[in-house]
């Protein structure tokens, strides 16, 4: 799976890609799951996606973990700054827990930047 992450543009238009890719599924057509989480600007996103959150998705992405206080431990981090790190990529998407371990199971990211 594919996740993309916009940055900038209107829901009208997130409205019309949802609309297209729908009516592309529903006449038979194959179409491709991306995953996209939408900023209203660079800088909400930048407040998201620090240098050291893109380091524990990396770390996710080839070490699930059982647990944040393990993956603090894994990533040389304190608990408190991990436990923080992960609430705010859950709530975008970016990290999964499926019951058993926190996982970012994406082979990439794509930023689209509407100018």
């Amino acid at each position: 799976m594919r996740k993309r992450i916009r940055v900038g543009g209107t829901l009208a238009e997130a409205a019309k890609r949802v609309a297209i890719a729908w009516n592309r599924a529903s006449r038979g057509e194959r179409v491709t799951t991306t995953d996209t989480v939408t900023f209203v600007s660079w800088s909400a996103l930048a407040s998201v996606m620090t240098e050291r959150r893109y380091e524990l998705l990396r770390h996710l992405h080839h070490h699930p973990a059982r647990s944040i206080r393990g993956l603090a431990r894994e990533l040389g981090r304190d608990y408190k700054r991990v436990h923080q790190d992960v609430a705010a990529l859950s709530q975008i998407g970016l990290v999964e827990h499926d019951g058993e371990a926190l996982r970012a199971d994406y082979g990439e990211i794509r930023t689209v930047i509407s100018m």
